[in-house]
Parts: C-alpha cells; structure tokens; sequence
C-alpha cells in the first residue's frame, strides 16, 4: 500500500514538473529580441541607482560602464547610495565626479544617524528616489557591467511598449571554478523564467540588478511601504505591487543590448548566504501563483532527497529515485538549450547533469534556512 502511495505521488510530481517546465518552455520560445526603433527621439530622463556597500574593488569598472552611454548624459544621472561603506567606496564614487558631471553620492550614515534597520538597500533606494530628479528609476548593483546601449534601448522600448515596470537580463561572468559554473547555469535557469513569466503574465520575477520603472507609479503604489522591514524585496515584492495595477504594462526587455553582467559568488558560504537571502522574501509575495511554483519546487526537490532514505525500507524505491532524476534533468535540459543560446552560455550545458545533486540539496537548504534560519551579508547577521 506504501509503495502504491508513494508511486502515485511521485507521478504526479513528475507531471506537474514536466507540464510546468515545457510550459517556460513555449513561453520563452515565443519571446522575439527586442528590435530598437533608429529613428527615435529619446526623451526620457532616467536615475541610474546603484546601492552600494564596501565595493571598492569593483565600483569603478561599473560606473564607467554605466556612465560611458550612448545615451545623452543631459537625460541620466547616477547616483551611487553608499550603505556604511568601510572602504574606500566613497573616495572612488567622489574621484570620479572630477570627471562626470552627472555622478551624485548618497551617503545613508549622513541621513540614518545609526538609526538600525532590517533593510538598508531598501533605504538607500527610497532615499535616493526622493532626491532623484528623472522620471524613471533604473536600478542596478555596484559590481554589474553594463553595455554602452544599455539605457538607450531601455529607452526606446518603454516609449514602444507604454510600459510602467521593466524587467531586464541580467548573467553571471564565468570566472572557471566549479561554483562560478554552478551559479552561471541556476541563475540563466532562473532568467529564462523570469522572462518566460513576464512574457506570459503568469508570476512576477525580476532582479533589482536590471530593473527600471516610473517614478510616479512608484509613489503611486506607496513606494516600499508595507515591504520595507523585510530584508530582501527590493525587486520583486516592488514589481507585485506594480502588477496588481498595471498588469498590461509590466514588460521583460528581451535583448541582447540590455543584458546586465556581474560576477558571481567567490565561495560556497557566500552563495549560499545570499540564495537565503533570495528565500527569506519566499512568503512575503501577495502573489499567490509564484507562492504555489515556489512551494512546488521546494517540495520536488525535497522528494529527492526523501526517497533515499525511505528506500532503507522499500529498496524498489531507488528505481525510482533514478528514473526521477533522469526525467528531472530532461526536461530542464531542454528548456536550458534555449535560454542558455540567448544568454551565450551553451558551452556549460554539458555540466548541467553533473550539477543537479548540488541543486537539488542547495534548492532544500536554502528554502529551509530562508525561512527558518539567519543568514550574514554584507558584513551584517540578518535574521
């Protein structure tokens, strides 16, 4: 009877993931790259916001990118909002005011008065969006690259689409180590159903690594109000409440001009530090459809980890464990072909079965903890 129950249980995971990922699937697939209109007349003027806290080896390389557009520097400006840096973050954004004119630095400690928070980078951005002066905020981190057309073609899409909140691509830098290739294929997967989502409007995703929305339709949905003690959720707790008002006017700029580089995690502790951190937002969504996919995939991914230790009892049992990772790694693999061709990262395809042990036991530890535990980034213990 156990086993019957089990067998029947396991099926219907197994459909549900199947019917789930061919589903990205088709929806990714109907995604067209965004084809820019030359004769355009940019109008918008945007804040560049970047959050940043003890950046100094990578802040440089990303202001210039940002800084260095094909867009008029009288339409943007960036403003660097320095989180309590301890280096010399500062010194570098103030070094290179000498050179750009439209540069700006935030610093919190000179606005908190050590006031303690749960969600500084939150704060940052508020208080940045209050002293901005564009209509539309773009957010980015302080160690991304961005390409020269970058604001340019975010430009001329939100005048094409009317759009309110856009969602962009953002991919890891494979620096060669096994958890750079780790994180360069879970994050593309993690893209490709951000975009394939959006596209469709079946659940909010998007990375406050390329992000831009309206000012106003900012305030408009109070801002973070409601979201501003939870630590993570600058991006896609922000993009719901957007969504819930403006559903036909959330986009996903597909294009490979507005992809958004960045490096990955140096260690395991520190992936994993800030995937609990990514989790710790998992049941703060008011959207119910990305709570029922996430519940989904922790409890799939629990199965297999599950099933090996029921097996002492009902040896059959691995049978089935290896027909589920077989049909498991599939599946995703091809709805990674696909993703991986846009974000030009094909060539760590072939890792992709290797790596499914180490996802599948990440996916369980860091939805627990993210929940349950406390996690440290940035030099700060958040619980």
């Amino acid at each position: 009877m156990l086993l019957i129950v089990i067998t029947v249980l396991i099926l219907l995971l197994l459909t549900i993931h199947i019917v789930l990922m061919e589903s990205y699937r088709q929806w990714f697939l109907k995604l067209k790259p965004f084809s820019a209109d030359e004769t355009f007349q940019p109008t918008i003027k945007f804040s560049v916001i970047i959050p940043a806290r003890n950046e100094e080896p990578q802040i440089e390389k990303c202001l210039r990118s940002v800084l260095n557009q094909s867009y008029s520097a009288s339409l943007f400006e960036v403003i660097v909002a320095d989180d309590y840096s301890t280096d010399n973050t500062a010194g570098i954004v103030q070094s290179l005011q000498n050179e750009f004119s439209n540069l700006r630095l935030l610093q919190l400690e000179k606005h908190l008065q050590l006031k303690q928070l749960n969600s500084y980078k939150k704060k940052a951005i508020d208080l940045s969006i209050e002293q901005s002066k564009g209509d539309w905020i773009v957010t980015t981190d302080a160690d991304c690259l961005v390409s020269r057309y970058w604001l340019s073609n975010l430009s001329n899409f939100i005048q094409q689409y009317n759009s309110v909140f856009v969602a962009a691509p953002v991919k890891y830098i494979n620096t060669g180590s096994f958890v750079s290739i780790f994180q360069c294929l879970d994050f593309i997967s993690l893209q490709g159903i951000t975009a394939a989502s959006v596209y469709k409007g079946f659940h909010s995703m998007c990375n406050g690594a390329n992000l831009a929305y309206n000012k106003n339709v900012f305030y408009e949905v109070g801002g973070f109000k409601g979201i501003d003690n939870i630590a993570s959720g600058d991006d896609m707790l922000l993009m719901h409440k957007i969504y819930l008002r403006y559903k036909s006017r959330v986009h996903f700029l597909f294009s490979p001009k507005s992809v958004v580089d960045t490096l990955p995690m140096e260690t395991w502790r520190d992936f994993f530090n800030q995937r609990i951190r990514w989790a710790s937002k998992a049941d703060k969504f008011d959207d119910t459809r990305i709570i029922a996919v996430l519940v989904f995939i922790y409890l799939f991914n629990l199965s297999f980890i599950i099933l090996p230790v029921t097996a002492l009892w009902l040896p059959k049992l691995w049978l089935y464990w290896i027909v589920m990772l077989v049909a498991k790694t599939l599946i995703e693999l091809r709805f990674m072909v696909p993703v991986s061709i846009f974000f030009n990262q094909q060539n760590l395809l072939w890792w992709f079965p290797v790596m499914q042990p180490f996802h599948i036991t990440y996916t369980v530890i860091a939805g627990w903890l993210g929940k349950f535990g406390k996690y440290s980034w940035k030099g700060r213990v958040v619980k």
